[in-house]
């Protein structure tokens, strides 16, 4: 079975010349990053090279690197040429990179289950209306592809430091999604295998809460939900493992924003046999 990173993003050429040419968020001013709400950014365009990111896998040990359109781009608030036009550049683009990659990459879909990819990935907020989302949800259950939810746009406070997106924002965005989708989803779609990522913003930590509200930790406990790792450390994980076991946990790191060897590292500390489910047992019987 491959070693296997869930959650990478890749900006494939067309992608990036679609967002030089745009004049409002997104857009990319050479390497300066700018989305509505947050600060400029400054991009490495060097780590979206393909053969840079194969080296990349190569060095941490990783096979497979699962890639995703980032909806913190807030593509889905633009008018819907514009937003077309950005993700047609992502999926045609990640897909030609898939091919030249000899089975080192594969994708989420930016919009709806297609062939060549893996499932979808979700922005966060989508999941807080249900009803509109059913459309989509209601596709990918039927065709047993697999929904990735990933934290979606940031409105930090005026003042806000520069990591208060990150940190506060998108772990907020992504335990309301944890809690509504066990609140309303699951009954709606039993069958939808729902991977959340960075552990669900920290939504398993929530669960002595909850119990204090009148919910039993077994009615929140569902085989088809797993949480990706990226950014967080030992700590985090022994809680998620000896609430969920090891079985519901994908290793993921947000490679290029953040350095995937820390997480990487806390995984493989717990040994051998909890790195294997998280890094290969448990993505490969997910997703291959």
């Amino acid at each position: 079975m491959p070693t296997v990173d869930i959650h990478q993003h890749l900006w494939p050429e067309p992608l990036i010349a679609e967002l030089s040419r745009r004049r409002q968020p997104p857009l990319l001013r050479g390497s300066i990053l700018e989305l509505a709400g947050e600060r400029e950014s400054e991009i490495d365009l060097g780590a979206h090279d393909l053969d840079a990111r194969i080296a990349l896998l190569d060095r941490c040990g990783i096979d497979v690197a699962v890639v995703s359109f980032p909806p913190t781009f807030g593509v889905d608030d633009l008018p819907v040429d514009e937003a077309t036009a950005l993700l047609d550049a992502y999926d045609s683009g990640i897909l030609e990179l898939s091919a030249a990659a000899n089975g080192r990459l594969s994708a989420f879909a930016s919009r709806a289950p297609a062939a060549g990819f893996v499932g979808v990935c979700m922005g966060a907020p989508e999941l807080l209306d249900l009803d509109a989302a059913a459309p989509r949800l209601d596709e990918l259950q039927q065709s047993g592809a697999v929904l990735f939810v990933h934290p979606g746009p940031a409105h930090p406070p005026s003042g806000a430091p520069p990591w208060w997106a990150a940190v506060v924002d998108y772990t907020a965005q992504m335990q309301a999604a944890y809690a509504m989708w066990h609140a309303r989803g699951v009954e709606r779609w039993p069958a939808l295998r729902v991977v959340f990522a960075i552990l669900a913003g920290g939504g398993p930590f929530q669960l002595e809460r909850l119990r204090s509200r009148g919910v039993s930790g077994r009615e929140i406990l569902d085989d088809n939900v797993y949480f990706e790792t990226a950014s967080y450390g030992r700590r985090a994980l022994e809680l998620c493992l000896a609430t969920f076991g090891v079985g519901q946990l994908l290793f993921g790191s947000d490679t290029p924003v953040i350095d995937p060897e820390p997480t990487l590292d806390a995984v493989r500390g717990f040994g051998d046999a909890v790195a294997d489910a998280l890094c290969n047992e448990n993505p490969s019987r997910l997703l291959f």
